[in-house]
């Protein structure tokens, strides 16, 4: 028999071993780590180049800002064009998600160590991206042979642009590429400073207006695909925040298709084209932002040309940095 000094001691030591048990829990279980807090303000760049109309109809419907506010969720949108200086704010936390960024811009940035995560993609454009000549006697990419050519380097045209030299058995250095941004190309092709450039967005038309013509589109080369990337720290730890922000995306879009006229009208307003204009442009663009197989494939594709050119140092496996909501 137990003396009864000893039940106060055995009554102790029954509840010590019940609150160890429930704290460590069977097989010693750790406690949950705690949720991370949702942001209170989000930083989503606004880019209307080339042709972006669902980021245009979002600006004046706010159908992203609406669907933040729900959660007393602050939205701004900054005007970030370039896409090496989106993927450097991304990097420096200042910014959370970049909107509409080139697949080029999303790689290089991957490679170089920057945490981001693609999440949809924006658009698919191949029509919309040109190579552009003045010269009635340049009509392919082989009369470029010997021939300067102006443009953005490292980006989606300057990638057509070596498919389609490849395309005819040409290399790379068949054509001396001046690096420029678009508009300045057009200026330098239609003053007679350059034999072609490198031309994408309401551009096409300008340059077409003034007597240039197509010489080949990137359809058939090079999908174009622009992205939808964010921090990766933000996918990971919120990733209702991305879902709610496609979702709203994908609103606008769906305002694209029923209400065509007056996103025509919004577009036309944003860029200084007219309607016509927007009517002509808006079907060389695929806004549907489901992240397929030949979008990964696309995507692959460019790191091919990032690593053939020299523009990117070392391969990277592009699987971890897709991310499907």
């Amino acid at each position: 028999m137990f003396h009864n000094k000893l039940l106060p001691k055995l009554a102790v030591g029954c509840c010590l071993a019940a609150l160890s048990f429930g704290i460590l829990g069977c097989g010693g279980a750790k406690p949950a780590e705690p949720k991370a807090t949702a942001p209170k303000e989000l930083k989503i760049t606004y880019v209307k180049s080339p042709l972006n109309i669902p980021s245009i109809i979002d600006k004046n419907l706010q159908t992203v800002s609406k669907e933040f506010a729900k959660t007393d969720t602050k939205v701004s949108f900054p005007e970030i064009n370039s896409g090496a200086k989106q993927t450097e704010a991304l990097a420096a936390g200042s910014l959370d998600i970049c909107s509409a960024l080139g697949g080029t811009s999303a790689i290089l940035a991957a490679s170089n160590g920057v945490d981001l995560k693609i999440v949809g993609i924006y658009s698919r454009a191949p029509k919309a991206f040109n190579i552009m000549a003045k010269d009635p006697s340049i009509k392919t990419a082989a009369d470029l042979a010997g021939k300067k050519v102006a443009g953005p380097k490292g980006t989606i045209l300057h990638q057509i642009l070596i498919a389609a030299l490849a395309k005819d058995g040409l290399k790379p250095d068949a054509v001396e590429l001046l690096s420029m941004d678009i508009p300045p190309s057009v200026n330098a092709m239609l003053n007679g400073n350059v034999d072609a450039a490198l031309v994408a967005g309401s551009d096409v038309l300008r340059a077409q207006k003034a007597g240039a013509h197509i010489i080949t589109s990137g359809e058939g080369l090079v999908d174009a695909t622009i992205v939808i990337a964010a921090r990766g720290d933000l996918v990971k730890n919120n990733p209702d925040i991305i879902k709610r922000y496609l979702a709203a995306h994908k609103e606008n879009i769906a305002y694209l298709a029923k209400e065509q006229s007056k996103a025509y009208d919004f577009t036309a307003q944003a860029t200084g084209l007219t309607p016509d204009d927007v009517a002509v442009m808006a079907p060389w663009y695929d806004f549907d932002p489901e992240i397929k197989t030949a979008d990964i494939k696309d995507l692959n594709d460019t790191q091919d040309f990032l690593l053939a050119t020299g523009l990117q140092k070392n391969k990277i496996d592009l699987a971890p940095y897709i991310a499907k909501i």
